[in-house]
């Protein structure tokens, strides 16, 4: 079954790794970028040794999101970010793999990922199963 990892982080955070937060506010260094990044390389690489790997991406800051919806019939668009939202999708991982219960062993080796004193606890991650079809959406 394939399941997907949504990951989450704030507009702040995205702030933080563009370098737009003053150096004595910010809480990642670029050393902690680095380790950040170097975590989730591995991470994926794991992945696709083990075949669970089916796909991977990190999405744009909060700023370039646009939402649609209907307003008694009429689209409306907004652009974002959203103030009433404090956290947003920053990526996910798609993988495939026997079990929820491995899915969600695989999922839980992120809270492994280095993080500054100072962010732990603000970036979380969601695991979903990704449905094949109505059937699934039964059980």
């Amino acid at each position: 079954m394939k399941y997907m990892i949504m990951l989450y982080a704030s507009q702040r955070d995205y702030d933080e790794m563009a370098g737009k937060v003053p150096e004595g506010e910010a809480l990642w260094t670029a050393e902690d970028l680095a380790a950040m990044g170097a975590f989730m390389e591995r991470f994926n690489q794991d992945l696709v040794e083990s075949g669970e790997f089916v796909d991977a991406n990190g999405l744009a800051a909060p700023v370039h999101t646009r939402r649609f919806h209907s307003r008694d019939g009429v689209p409306v668009v907004t652009d974002g970010p959203y103030p009433e939202t404090a956290e947003v999708l920053a990526g996910y991982t798609i993988i495939e793999c026997d079990s929820f219960d491995r899915a969600s062993e695989i999922t839980a080796r992120l809270g492994e990922c280095p993080v500054p004193a100072g962010a732990q606890g603000s970036a979380y991650a969601d695991l979903r199963p990704i449905v094949d079809g109505r059937a699934d959406l039964e059980g």
